[in-house]
């Protein structure tokens, strides 16, 4: 992006209230300060930053080396509801002069504090473009009113998720004045957790407490009913006490009904427990830590709901003031948290426990993108705004790289032979791929897995697609509930066991979803293939083994011990060859591209497989391929070899078909579409007559392992955030 044609810089005004506000903004303004070229920074501090009740936080702001430009102080004790009206009084009538000495081009407000509706409200007054960070969201109290406020006056708009881009549509607000970037504060907190975090647990808890055997509190008033989140917190000290871990209690923020909560704090004597340490304050940094490697977080402030998912930490959300926000599965709900029993529950229910790490609410990519936006804003265009009357088309999508991102998925297919990591769109366009070889140990393959994947979600940011998580095709039996690979394929070795989930959890922040191969295609026809829309339908794969997923009621089936669909392995031949798994006279035994190779090996070795117009390379192995060639070309034991493999597969699927009587068995695989005039023949002549009439057809994906790996992500994802 190139700079302004009069080459001035942008004067951008950031204004900071309190210290939760400041750990969004914080990265913003770093990412201002480091281009210096382009912009000029302006620091308003204000409201409770400047109390020492609440630990004069400004002090952090410096010690991040920002020079303050202006210091307001703004707050009116008391800590009720007519202080928190008096304060935006107060800041109303001190912010005219601040901003007519200043004359910033733009001022960035975040969020839903009520000192920010009078940030903006003197802004907007004053004729001066406000940038909102963090619009419409919804939380479940006054401040969804004051933030969708704040969003009329505003002029620009960040979110972070795109419920809240749909919502902003919705609110009548300009589609080409809206980012959808994530949370900043993402930014820092998907490269924070492998930081040395032991130093500071001991800091602030002590020299005997160990990661994830401790709880974080952070409890609020909810100012549309203060006596019962009073109680609440009462009840939740009760339950903290009874249940006897270490706990990390911080005071609560500025809003009315805080001064009664902290004297609950002082009647229960939590400052002088021995099980508590009670703190006005921890810097955001070590806070990252903290909750990073808590054994779980309960109150109801918008971090546990929002940030602490990065980490995947368990959180209990007690009452009504996060109600309305999008979470991930880490979250536990307790909306009537009106018993110490209820919330006791929810401890023993929640602590201890480690869940996929969330990426809802950012991608650590936003500062580029806001940035990126704030180059883009044109001074000259005029600065009344403009509402979008009526509500928006359906069809939303900005020809605009910074508006609209591609929602994707990683996709992993561990195979025999190689290794391939593709990213995948929501339409199941293979966006890039890449290829490597399967490595013969377990270590070389799961570094090799995580530095395949940390290069694509690198390139995504660049390709503009937004990644909402891993899935991952493997051969074997695998346990998708825990992520972990159970018994492998003679294919992969070192490969039992195995836990997929947690390693690439933990370096790429995202949620990881983890199959088998059989399993995955038959999700991939069921997203994009032939399957889509139907009930109920069975997919083969025809490949080096012989493998499948069956889908009923539109689901997968995976079985007791998760080893359904094991279609391979049904016995068609008593006196049959020996298979892989032991038995004899599998499908495997006779249709896979093993057993292929095995005959062809055979009739080579005897000289019967060349025949007019073939020949082998000494340095080239004799495999199915090969076998396949003699049989077109005329050999006819080779067209024996294969007639005999066809029918051992259409005997597979005659049981298959009187088994689970699907509507649509699916071929899939490079043997599929030489089978399927022989499976046919089988069914015609085999098959009860009630179910002859069930189709047959070759799959036409390309590559559906991959696909149902990002099938697993795109379904459970897209149908989680909307």
């Amino acid at each position: 992006m190139e700079k302004k044609e009069n080459n001035r810089k942008l004067r951008v005004c950031v204004a900071t209230c309190n210290r939760a506000d400041y750990s969004k903004l914080a990265p913003i303004m770093f990412g201002i300060k480091m281009e210096p070229e382009f912009f000029e920074l302006d620091v308003v501090v204000l409201g409770s930053h400047l109390i020492d009740d609440y630990g004069n936080t400004y002090r952090m702001i410096e010690q991040d080396d920002f020079d303050i430009n202006t210091r307001l102080h703004t707050i009116v004790r008391g800590e009720d509801e007519a202080a928190m009206v008096e304060s935006v009084g107060l800041a109303l009538v001190k912010l005219p002069d601040v901003l007519n000495r200043l004359k910033p081009d733009i001022m960035i407000v975040h969020g839903d504090r009520f000192d920010a509706l009078a940030l903006a409200t003197s802004a907007a007054l004053m004729n001066i473009r406000i940038l909102h960070i963090e619009g419409g969201e919804v939380s479940g109290t006054i401040d969804d009113s004051i933030r969708h406020a704040i969003t009329k006056l505003a002029h620009y708009h960040v979110c972070c998720t795109r419920s809240a881009e749909q919502h902003l549509i919705s609110m009548c607000e300009d589609h080409d004045r809206i980012l959808l970037a994530g949370c900043p504060s993402y930014d820092k907190l998907l490269s924070a957790k492998n930081k040395d975090y032991m130093s500071i647990i001991r800091m602030w808890l002590g020299d005997d407490v160990k990661p994830k055997d401790y709880i974080v509190a952070l409890q609020h008033p909810v100012t549309t009913d203060i006596k019962h989140s009073i109680k609440m917190f009462e009840l939740t000290l009760d339950a903290l006490i009874s249940f006897n871990k270490r706990t990390l209690v911080l005071f609560p923020n500025i809003d009315a009904g805080s001064k009664e909560m902290v004297r609950v704090m002082r009647k229960k004597g939590i400052e002088h427990h021995p099980n508590f340490r009670a703190v006005k304050h921890v810097p955001f940094d070590q806070f990252i830590q903290l909750v990073a490697h808590a054994g779980c977080m309960i109150g109801n402030s918008s971090c546990g709901v929002r940030e602490v998912g990065a980490f995947g930490t368990p959180v209990i959300n007690l009452g009504t003031r996060q109600i309305g926000r999008e979470t991930g599965e880490n979250v536990l709900h307790v909306r009537d948290a009106d018993t110490q029993d209820k919330i006791l529950q929810a401890l023993h229910l929640q602590f201890g426990k480690q869940y996929p790490c969330s990426k809802i609410y950012g991608d650590g990519n936003a500062v580029p993108r806001i940035l990126k936006f704030l180059k883009s804003i044109d001074l000259q265009e005029p600065l009344q705004k403009k509402f979008c009357f009526p509500p928006v088309k359906d069809n939303i999508s900005q020809d605009i790289d910074h508006i609209l991102e591609t929602l994707s998925a990683l996709a992993v297919d561990l195979g025999g032979t190689n290794l391939r990591v593709a990213i995948v769109s929501m339409k199941g366009e293979i966006v890039k791929k890449y290829t490597q070889f399967n490595p013969k140990t377990y270590e070389e393959r799961i570094n090799l897995i995580l530095q395949m994947c940390v290069e694509a979600a690198a390139e995504a940011v660049k390709l503009n697609c937004r990644i909402l998580g891993v899935g991952i095709s493997t051969g074997g039996r695998v346990n998708p509930r825990e992520g972990i690979v159970l018994h492998s394929t003679k294919l992969i070795h070192e490969w039992n066991s195995v836990d997929l989930r947690s390693p690439l959890s933990d370096t790429l922040h995202l949620p990881v979803w983890v199959d088998n191969d059989g399993n995955c295609a038959a999700l991939a026809e069921r997203k994009f293939g032939q399957g889509k829309g139907l009930e109920n339908f069975v997919t083969l794969i025809t490949g080096t083994g012989i493998g499948g997923g069956i889908i009923h009621q539109h689901e997968l089936i995976h079985g007791s011990s998760f080893c359904a669909a094991e279609l391979g392995h049904i016995v068609v031949s008593l006196d049959g060859p020996d298979c892989s798994c032991g038995s004899h006279g599998c499908i495997e035994a006779y249709a896979s591209g093993m057993a292929l190779q095995r005959e062809a090996k055979k009739l080579h070795d005897e000289d019967q497989l060349l025949v007019e117009g073939m020949s082998v390379p000494k340095d080239e192995a004799v495999g199915a391929l090969h076998l396949i060639q003699a049989a077109k070309l005329g050999n006819a034991k080779a067209q024996s070899i294969l007639r005999t493999a066809g029918t051992a597969l259409g005997l597979g699927v005659v049981n298959i078909l009187h088994t689970m009587n699907p509507s649509l068995v699916i071929l899939s695989g490079v043997l599929a579409s030489h089978y399927i005039h022989t499976v046919k023949d089988v069914i015609r002549q085999q098959a009860l007559s009630s179910v002859q009439d069930v189709d047959v057809v070759v799959s036409d994906l390309v590559e559906p392992a991959l696909l149902g790996a990002a099938s697993m992500v795109l379904d459970y994802t897209t149908r989680r955030i909307y």
